[in-house]
């Protein structure tokens, strides 16, 4: 039964291709599949459920996202393991990629909270947590 769960959410992005490259691996790292594309979005789908960015047209793109004002904070994805929290964290070093909370890194959620924090390019934050 999927009633109440999540069908899709859309976020408006600053910059699409920026978006794309930052969240084609991630979100097909988790098993995600590419889904929808055309000139202004893209989205990525896993079971019954997807995520878009479109891009965010010219005359709105004058006051940028902050997730501390009114709006989305952050999304937070589930890992299998803390193996792959740990895989994943690497990565995103590879990638050039900053951790968040890097002194408190993997424990900032708390001491049985084991995650990997870190922003897209919007300065989305993205959140992969791993079960207890």
């Amino acid at each position: 039964m999927t009633k109440g769960l999540i069908h899709h959410v859309e976020i408006f992005v600053s910059d699409l291709a920026k978006t794309v490259d930052f969240w084609d691996w991630f979100l097909k790292r988790l098993g995600y599949e590419s889904y929808q594309e055309w000139e202004q979005g893209r989205s990525w789908i896993l079971g019954d459920s997807y995520l878009v960015f479109v891009q965010t047209e010219e005359r709105f793109l004058d006051v940028p996202y902050h997730r501390s004002r009114v709006g989305l904070n952050h999304l937070a994805f589930h890992a299998s393991s803390r193996a792959e929290v740990d895989e994943v964290t690497e990565e995103l070093r590879a990638r050039g990629v900053a951790i968040l909370y890097q002194d408190k890194h993997p424990f900032a959620g708390g001491k049985d909270y084991y995650a990997v924090y870190f922003e897209d390019p919007d300065r989305i934050k993205v959140e992969l947590v791993a079960p207890n």
